[in-house]
């Protein structure tokens, strides 16, 4: 359960970032209804405690001469007692292999563990990306002096599954835009409409984060990413981004609608079309209990 002198130093630390980092490029918060739920509980004694975690990401170009291109995104949740327990930062690049991002994200969280504990740290964790992140990546593939067609050869490919969360989904065009986007960027996966609204989408990492950013633009009441896969692709073609995939095509998937409006999911369906799929975890992610 969060308290409210936490809240009031989460909210504290956000409006820093925001002040510090004012481009969509730079800062991005994800989910702008838990930050309206984390300051409404502060501004309001009476107020219910915030339903989930604020969720942000943090773009980091680090100082490194001789790669002006590389830059790490961080992936950031502030657990709700935070600062007294460390955030959950995630690193990632599209420069690192699986193990590489691993050492980084380990060495981070040992960092945050020795220097921040109990205190606001996530310009720390920035900090420390950008003078420290470099490192990890092979010097092959940050030295100016590799010719393209090395680098190509070199270059790590990254499959991303992304499992979103929608308080509903409802209107026609945002489904039909769902299945259009996907099928644009080669994207496999489903769309459950409803109430709740699930989307799942897997493919190349650019092309699900190209599908998340047109998405999330749209207007919705709630949407967040509740999970991601990366997996690494070290040299890997079609045949074995094909061989990651746990869906053929994305589709729009329908189970048993019941309740008044029709817009309620049998979620005991979709936990055994999961099952089915070999993702069944994630149904507790989603929704808090085991399925059956």
């Amino acid at each position: 359960m969060i308290n409210r002198e936490e809240a009031e130093i989460q909210i504290s630390e956000l409006d820093l970032l925001s002040s510090m980092f004012p481009y969509e490029e730079e800062f991005i918060v994800t989910d702008q209804l838990a930050v309206a739920e984390l300051k409404h509980y502060v501004e309001n004694e009476s107020a219910e405690m915030p339903s989930s975690k604020v969720h942000f990401i943090l773009n980091v170009k680090p100082e490194v001469s001789k790669a002006p291109t590389v830059k790490f995104s961080m992936a950031c949740a502030l657990p709700f007692k935070y600062p007294a327990v460390l955030p959950e930062i995630t690193v990632r690049s599209s420069l690192l292999s699986r193990s590489q991002q691993l050492h980084l994200n380990s060495d981070l969280k040992a960092y945050l563990m020795q220097n921040c504990s109990g205190e606001p740290c996530v310009l720390s964790a920035r900090e420390w990306v950008k003078d420290h992140a470099a490192a990890y990546i092979d010097k092959e593939l940050s030295s100016s002096s590799v010719t393209t067609s090395n680098a190509t050869q070199s270059e790590v490919i990254m499959f991303t599954r992304l499992w979103i969360y929608s308080h509903h989904i409802y209107n026609k065009q945002k489904r039909k835009n769902i299945i259009d986007w996907a099928k644009e960027l080669s994207l496999s996966g489903f769309c459950m409409p409803g109430k709740p609204g699930v989307v799942c989408v897997e493919g190349l990492q650019s092309n699900c984060e190209e599908f998340w950013s047109r998405v999330r633009r749209l207007t919705w009441k709630r949407i967040l990413i509740r999970h991601r896969e990366d997996v690494s692709l070290e040299g890997g073609g079609h045949a074995e981004i094909e061989k990651q995939r746990k869906f053929s095509t994305l589709e729009e998937k329908c189970f048993d609608a019941h309740g008044a409006r029709g817009n309620h999911m049998d979620l005991g369906q979709l936990y055994r079309f999961l099952e089915e799929k070999g993702c069944a975890d994630i149904f507790q992610m989603y929704f808090g209990i085991e399925g059956h």
